[in-house]
């Protein structure tokens, strides 16, 4: 099992005086944590026009953290693919790769936040087709030689020959949890990522269902599957909740008025321990045993993001669970 932590969104919560440059230099200082302390993965998420600061540029933020660190992947996590130019996409990713020396990995996604799709003038409705062309055009970008791809929502000479080429196969990862989402992954993606709202069953049941599509309809080539689950590392299950609930109830209060586009004031109690029993966190060992589940019902092939940037946890306390995870968690589940 492969190891990594992230999601860096740089938000601001309200109770949060800092400027915004200094919430993105604790970013890179916990991206060379993650590095130092020889995890596998290193990732960013990406919204836009949000009122707290949510991270929108993905490819500046990965060329940042290839900048600072040596050896870790680095990748989004995921990239809203619907709203790129795909060939600047392209470019810029191979550049991300060229600096990193080949440790790229360019998750996407479809997206679901009508209000970001109005914004850029995007219709909603052509999400799927325009996911699936930006798949095909970064492909045809980065083989050898020309373009040799006409891309469907972007008016490009197919023979225009896209450069720099990236450092190495830039592996492409969806994302989603429906069935149309996991399938559409099987067949045209390096890899997929199980959202964390998706139990271990969950899980287990879309990965099942992207093996049977590769296998019916024999693709060929590695494909790897990513868990992406929030969580902490703490001295106990107490002290570990306690340091991230106030930035992971934050993040996912967020995320409820993202997905629904209404005002979310308070989370009910109700959701608020629902949440807390989705998540993960506790000592090394408590951490290490439910790392272990994903583990035996998937096998020893995943990569398993452990979400623990939690907006204003503060980043001492972030940079203690990542050593912790690295140096105490890790070894165990390798």
């Amino acid at each position: 099992m492969q190891l990594g932590t992230g999601l860096f969104t740089c938000q601001q919560r309200p109770d949060d005086d800092r400027e915004t440059s200094e919430i993105y230099d604790e970013m890179l200082e916990l991206g060379e944590v993650i590095d130092n302390a020889g995890l596998d993965s290193a990732w960013v998420s990406e919204h836009h026009f949000l009122d707290d600061d949510y991270l929108s540029g993905v490819t500046p933020a990965l060329g940042a953290l290839a900048a600072v660190t040596d050896d870790i992947e680095i990748g989004s996590c995921i990239a809203l693919a619907p709203l790129y130019d795909s060939i600047r996409l392209a470019e810029d990713i191979a550049t991300v790769d060229q600096i990193s020396g080949g440790r790229t990995t360019l998750g996407l996604a479809i997206g679901s936040n009508v209000s970001e799709f109005d914004a850029f003038g995007i219709p909603d409705d052509e999400r799927a087709e325009r996911l699936v062309d930006t798949v095909n055009t970064l492909r045809g970008a980065w083989s050898d030689g020309p373009l040799d791809y006409d891309p469907e929502f972007h008016d490009i000479s197919s023979d225009v020959t896209v450069t720099p080429k990236p450092a190495h196969d830039v592996p492409l990862m969806l994302g989603g949890a429906s069935r149309p989402a996991v399938r559409r992954a099987a067949r045209t993606a390096d890899a997929w990522c199980a959202p964390s709202s998706l139990s271990v069953g969950g899980v287990r049941k879309r990965v099942e269902d992207i093996r049977n599509v590769r296998d019916d309809e024999d693709i060929e080539g590695d494909f790897q599957v990513y868990v992406l689950q929030h969580g902490f590392v703490g001295d106990s299950r107490e002290d570990a909740w306690e340091r991230m609930r106030d930035g992971y109830l934050y993040i996912q209060r967020r995320y409820e008025e993202i997905f629904s586009g209404e005002t979310v004031a308070e989370l009910d109690e109700d959701r608020k321990q629902e949440l807390k029993e989705q998540a993960i966190f506790g000592t090394p060992e408590q951490v290490t045993a439910e790392l272990e589940t994903y583990r035996e019902a998937l096998g020893d092939d995943i990569h398993f993001i452990f979400r623990t940037y939690h907006p204003g946890t503060g980043t001492q306390e972030m940079a203690e669970c990542i050593r912790r995870l690295g140096e105490e968690v890790q070894p165990k589940v390798r």
